[in-house]
């Protein structure tokens, strides 16, 4: 019963899809710009569900987040997340805001409902038409947990964390260190809005 359940739910999805391709192709092309429609975010947020299988959903996070562990997850989060995500997880970036579907706010309830082992499942393997790339070759697995991890500090993030993340993200020092060496005595502050990543050139 559950098969045909699932069954008769992709066939639906994959009826809407064709449906609003037909739409896209007669009324709007392919732009990535402006909201998405009902149909679409349906289509988007369906995608998503069905990306992850469901044995996915029990799979516990065997890497506890440790105070020695969380500045390589925050430095990880910056690199490989926040172009697209946001530093605050927002998707408040010149990338996240002209993707579509937009990328999900990571800090919000409809993401943090997510298991453990579904987050790690997306970051994983990614979910195809959506954008979201799959890292599970190009990260450890033992990375993408304490991804996992980070993620669940950021509905929480402080004002101080998220400075020391634009401090990461622009390659400036925190307190007591030394500033790098790509920053000569006359190089300029930067310029940006809290939770943004640095611009790429």
């Amino acid at each position: 019963m559950r098969m045909w359940t699932g069954f008769g739910l992709a066939a639906g999805i994959f009826l809407a899809g064709g449906v609003l391709l037909v739409y896209l192709l007669t009324a709007r092309g392919f732009s990535a710009r402006g909201e998405p429609s009902r149909v679409e975010t349906f289509v988007a947020r369906n995608l998503r569900s069905l990306a992850i299988p469901s044995d996915a959903q029990q799979t516990a996070n065997p890497y506890p987040l440790t105070a020695e562990r969380l500045p390589a997850a925050q430095d990880h989060w910056v690199a490989h997340c926040s172009g697209c995500h946001a530093l605050d997880g927002s998707g408040n970036t010149a990338i996240g805001r002209n993707l579509f579907p937009k990328p999900p706010d990571m800090a919000a309830r409809m993401t943090q409902e997510l298991s453990d082992g579904e987050l790690y499942y997306i970051i994983s393997n990614g979910i195809r038409f959506t954008g979201m790339p799959a890292w599970g070759e190009e990260d450890s697995v033992e990375a993408i947990w304490d991804l996992v991890s980070y993620i669940r500090r950021l509905p929480d993030l402080s004002p101080e964390e998220l400075a020391l993340l634009e401090r990461k993200a622009f390659g400036e020092p925190a307190e007591g260190e030394a500033a790098p060496h790509a920053h000569g005595p006359n190089t300029p502050a930067h310029s940006h809005a809290p939770g943004m990543p640095p611009h790429t050139h």
